[in-house]
């Protein structure tokens, strides 16, 4: 029984999450490595951010954004792909932001 209740628990936390990061294994002696959605080149030790909005490194890269979860139900949430963030605003006014109360991610 205890351990239904904790893989329960993991279960929960895990569909809360929408922040999300992978990594990579890198060989020896590499002087540079590759993003693989933009497939450019950058020098080991540098990091940047790709066209998917991920922050990345060259052994990672992790979501750049937080995503609202709670705001009030006369609003909505839209992402802006050249800022990286989403913009929370009134359903029918889209120049009156409106109050996140939480969100996951970064």
């Amino acid at each position: 029984m205890k351990y239904l209740a904790l893989a329960l628990l993991f279960g929960a936390l895990a569909s809360l999450s929408d922040a999300h990061c992978y990594f990579k294994l890198l060989k020896p002696g590499l002087t540079h490595c590759q993003d693989e959605t933009d497939e450019t080149w950058h020098p080991m030790g540098s990091s940047w951010r790709n066209s998917a909005c991920m922050d990345c490194s060259c052994d990672s890269c992790c979501s750049a954004y937080s995503t609202p979860k709670q705001f009030p139900p006369d609003c909505v949430s839209e992402f802006n792909s050249e800022t990286c963030a989403y913009i929370v605003h009134k359903k029918n006014n889209p120049t009156e932001l409106c109050p996140i109360y939480g969100a996951v991610g970064k």
